[in-house]
């Protein structure tokens, strides 16, 4: 493979410095300044090895101050018309549109994902504040009927105040803004821990709101970033200033949150792992489902939530899956992912490619068999060990390892007879996010899609398990926590329900029909 050009190297330094990248960086920011007075984080990128720039993190004590600069920043926030909160936003995403190509670049560099994905990242938070200016004037109550006469009742939203944001190093950025486009409209103001494994984009995120907020003459506070260790993370999460704590991550570390948030009596909106499958039936259309497994599989070096981990193909038609499958794999390109003739880039770092090990290793010992073996590549344009080979194995559900998510780009492959034996296999994991089927068949597609269908949030036919649009609502169950983000009527977790009595009589009535005089 041909190592990082000078025309890639040429393009990173361009968009750090476009994006306000330094040499070290300081990792907390109510708006338009920062600080940091903890340790410094070094971000090395996955793709050549090399260091691209160092951030000092925060400590308890920053925590604190962002806190109580986003407590009086709600003060203000709230009481901003939502439409005029739109606008704002509207304002940031012409922004994410200058600097779309450098934050792609960027996203690319210092997570690995190809530059292809990258500016798909960029583009979801664009989309994302698009869908949220809309949205800013549709924040819509309901009105009800009494049974008193001369009353009125309905309902409203209201502002929630401060949301709390961990993110994960899989998607650097949209999560983030998925969060923040919906709860800014809404009246919501921010703070964001971002994942230690990519803060510089968390950086370029900030620095760009910093143009919106100076431009506009906004106070500091209504979006905040503290890059810091977990322990200060878990100050956010027990903290009662912060009543919606949104966090994406591993189911591990999900349940963690979900505690202490809950010990408080706060909220939650949990995205947490997932073990996603197709379902490969007799009526599929092979030529078009082949492309939609694989990129599901290895799209992100499979570390997106919504992988294609599993696939459960008919028995008559399996063994032509799999040949086909092989053949397609055989095909890819395993590279520098700003080279946009690559198809796979690296794992996030050593501790992912020895988890991928890990896996290859314990669902052998269970009694998979390899079909397309793994690997680690060496050699030149592979200095950063970070790159490995997309595997395919044959594995039965029920195996250790094919129940537990490993964040690498691993297929299991089964049969299944019957599509009820298919759906309970499907159904048959811990998780519950994506799903899909590919089929020609509508009573086939209608089934997997009714009540004794998927139990996933999400579920599919004839396409993939990856690659959500904005307009719907993003999230799973079971232990993937039950959250949703993005569009639909996600915005609601963002705000808080009021029911409202209004009595414009002379009279003052009591609810069911109950009598008290004086």
């Amino acid at each position: 493979m041909e190592t990082i050009t000078e025309k890639d190297v040429f393009g990173i330094q361009k968009a750090l410095k476009s994006l306000g990248i330094k040499e070290v960086n300081d990792g907390c920011s109510t708006g338009t300044g920062y600080f940091g007075g903890g340790d410094v984080i070094e971000s090395y990128s996955p793709v050549d090895g090399k260091l691209i720039a160092s951030v000092k993190t925060g400590t308890k004590q920053d925590y604190e101050k962002i806190l109580q600069s986003a407590v009086e920043a709600f003060k203000y926030w709230r009481k901003i018309p939502a439409p005029a909160r739109g606008e704002i936003v509207r304002k940031f995403a012409e922004k994410l549109r200058l600097h779309k190509d450098d934050l792609g670049k960027l996203v690319s560099y210092e997570m690995g994902k190809s530059f292809q994905e990258g500016l798909g990242e960029v583009q979801e938070m664009i989309d994302i504040c698009d869908f949220a200016v809309g949205l800013s004037r549709q924040l819509h109550g309901l009105t009800m009927h009494s049974e008193r006469p001369d009353h009125r009742m309905y309902e409203q939203w209201h502002p929630l105040g401060i949301i709390g944001i961990i993110s994960a190093f899989n998607f650097p950025v949209a999560v983030w803004n998925w969060n923040t486009a919906l709860a800014w409209v809404s009246g919501d103001v921010c703070v964001w821990k971002p994942s230690s494994k990519t803060p510089l984009c968390a950086v370029a995120c900030q620095n760009i709101w910093n143009e919106v907020a100076r431009e506009n003459k906004l106070p500091d506070g209504i979006s905040s970033l503290i890059v810091c260790s977990s322990k200060v993370g878990e100050l956010m999460c027990e903290d009662s200033r912060v009543p919606l704590v949104s966090a994406t991550g591993s189911t591990r570390v999900g349940k963690i949150v979900g505690v202490k948030v809950a010990e408080r009596f706060g909220r939650s909106l949990l995205e947490l792992g997932g073990n996603n499958a197709i379902i490969v039936t007799p009526e599929a259309d092979l030529q078009m489902c082949i492309p939609g497994i694989v990129f599901g599989a290895v799209g992100t070096a499979g570390q997106r939530c919504t992988t294609t981990r599993r696939l459960i193909i008919h028995e008559s038609i399996y063994d032509s899956v799999k040949e086909k499958l092989v053949k397609a794999y055989s095909q890819l390109r395993i590279g520098n992912p700003l080279d946009e003739n690559n198809h796979v880039g690296p794992l996030i770092d050593k501790t992912a490619v020895k988890d991928y090990q890990s896996a290859i290793e314990r669902l052998i010992s269970e009694g998979g068999k390899m079909i397309v073996p793994g690997g680690v590549l060496e050699g030149k344009g592979y200095e950063s060990e970070c790159y490995v080979k997309p595997a395919i194995a044959e594995a039965k559900n029920e195996f250790a390892i094919v129940q537990h998510e490993t964040f690498a780009p691993i297929l299991y492959i089964m049969k299944y007879k019957t599509i009820e034996e298919a759906i309970a296999l499907q159904n048959g994991v811990p998780q519950g996010l994506s799903s899909s089927i590919m089929t020609n068949s509508m009573r086939e597609a209608e089934k997997f899609l009714s009540c004794e269908g998927s139990d996933c949030g999400i579920a599919n036919v004839n396409i993939g398990t990856s690659g959500a649009e904005i307009g719907g609502a993003f999230g799973g169950e079971k232990e993937t926590g039950g959250g949703r983000e993005s569009g639909s009527d996600a915005w609601k977790i963002y705000m808080r329900r009021q029911t409202n009595t209004i009595n414009y009589g002379t009279k003052l009535p009591l609810a069911q029909g109950i009598k008290f005089e004086i």
